[in-house]
C-alpha cells in the first residue's frame, strides 16, 4: 500500500479535530460541562484519549473552541441565508438574531461558555474564534462603520452581554427586550433579520449540531479538493 499523501494526512487531522469538537458540543449540550470528561469526548469521537491533548491543552479550551465553532457556523449560516443580501443593516440584524438565537436554542452550552470565559484561562484564541471574529468585523464594515477596529469589539461586548443577561439563572431578561435594545443601538428596523414572532426561511434547525461538521470520507474529500485545485477557474 502506498503511503498517504500530505493532503490526505492533513484532511485526516482536520477530521479528527472536528470529531472532537462535535463530540464536545453534543455531550456538554446533553449533560453539562462538569459531567462531561475528556474521556467521554474521546470515546464519542472515536479517538484515543491522547489525541485530545494533541489538539487541545485541556477540556476548557476544547469546549470553548467547540462553542466558537457553533457560533461561527450559526452566524455564517444566517448571513448566507436566502435571499442573499449585501445590505449592511440587514446583515447586522441577522448577526444579532443569530447570536441571540444561540441563547434560546442552546442555553446550557452558552451558559457554560460564558462561565468558562470568566475562569482563570480566560478567552481562548483559536481558529474557530478567529473565524467568528472575521465575520463580525465584516458585518460592522458592511454596516458602514467608519472604524471597524473600534466597532467590532463593541459589537462583540454587546452580544456577549446580551447572551449573559438572557441566561442569568433566576433573573433572565427576555430576548425580545434585549433585541430591541441592540436594534435601537444600531438604528435597525424591527422587521429586519428574524423578528421573534417569525421564523427564518427553512427553519432554524436549532438543535441540529451535525450540520456544522462535514461527514465526507477524508481520502475522498482531499482527493476531490486536489482535483479541483488543478482545474482552471472559469471566468464569470
Amino acid at each position: 500500500m502506498s503511503p498517504r499523501s500530505r493532503s490526505v494526512n492533513e484532511e485526516l487531522r482536520r477530521r479528527s479535530r472536528e470529531k472532537l469538537l462535535q463530540a464536545a458540543l453534543e455531550l456538554v449540550s446533553a449533560h453539562g460541562y462538569e459531567a462531561t470528561t475528556l474521556g467521554d469526548i474521546a470515546d464519542r469521537a472515536g479517538s484515543a484519549r491522547g489525541l485530545v491533548s494533541y489538539y487541545f491543552p485541556g477540556k476548557r479550551q476544547l469546549v470553548q473552541s467547540a462553542v466558537h465553532r457553533l457560533m461561527h457556523c450559526t452566524l455564517q449560516e444566517a448571513l448566507e441565508r436566502e435571499p442573499r443580501t449585501e445590505d449592511g443593516r440587514e446583515r447586522m440584524a441577522r448577526a444579532i438574531d443569530a447570536i441571540l438565537g444561540l441563547a434560546r436554542d442552546h442555553p446550557l452550552l452558552m451558559r457554560q461558555h460564558m462561565a468558562g470565559i470568566l475562569q482563570a484561562e480566560g478567552f481562548v484564541q483559536c481558529p474557530e474564534q478567529q473565524r467568528l471574529a472575521e465575520l463580525l468585523r465584516d458585518t460592522v464594515t458592511r454596516y458602514g462603520s467608519q472604524d471597524p477596529a473600534v466597532e467590532y469589539p463593541m459589537l462583540r461586548a454587546l452580544l456577549m452581554g446580551s447572551v449573559y443577561a438572557a441566561l442569568v439563572p433566576g433573573v433572565p431578561m427576555p430576548l425580545p427586550t434585549l433585541r430591541a435594545e441592540l436594534f435601537k443601538r444600531y438604528g435597525l428596523d424591527w422587521e429586519l433579520g428574524v423578528p421573534p414572532d417569525a421564523e427564518a426561511p427553512g427553519g432554524t434547525n436549532g438543535g441540529d449540531l451535525s450540520r456544522f461538521f462535514s461527514p465526507q470520507d477524508p481520502e475522498a474529500g482531499a482527493a476531490g479538493r486536489a482535483g479541483r485545485a488543478g482545474q482552471p477557474r472559469q471566468s464569470k
